[in-house]
């Protein structure tokens, strides 16, 4: 894990570190799914690998930080690593979620929550993806860490 500060002549701003957490999935139509992760919903295609016409892994990175990793379904490897299409789902922190979900809603995106306020100060919604999985869209970043601060 890199911590060392980057400096620019009028900040110094701290590395974030890499994520060390990666939900993954599997998707009957992978390339279908990753370019409405990414044509739709604003994830950055990062890294696609295919293999003999298969996405073999990609990696999908979340603009405001963190991401995923899915490829194409095989049923061995679904059975021991991610399940089945369609039945994962992730929660992805923006600070945007107003915008996002003005854009997705417009774009015609099935919203399985509508936008509210919750109770522990967050403000989010839901979608389901074409192949089925949930996404939670809001603005809690999760409690500090035991000792921070």
């Amino acid at each position: 894990m890199n911590t060392t500060p980057e400096t620019t002549p009028d900040t110094t701003l701290e590395m974030t570190p890499a994520p060390a957490i990666w939900p993954a999935l599997q998707a009957q139509d992978a390339p279908a799914l990753i370019d409405f992760l990414v044509g739709t919903v604003g994830f950055l295609r990062t890294a696609v690998y295919e293999d003999g016409g298969r996405v073999a892994h990609a990696q999908l990175d979340w603009p405001e930080g963190g991401g995923i990793m899915l490829g194409s379904y095989d049923p061995e490897s679904a059975a021991e690593a991610c399940g089945e299409p369609g039945t994962s789902g992730a929660y992805v922190v923006t600070d945007h979620v107003d915008a996002l979900y003005a854009r997705l809603t417009e774009a015609g995106v099935k919203i399985t929550r509508e936008i509210e306020d919750k109770p522990y100060g967050s403000r989010e919604f839901g979608i389901a993806d074409p192949e089925g999985n949930r996404w939670s869209f809001g603005t809690y970043r999760g409690e500090p860490r035991p000792g921070a601060g």
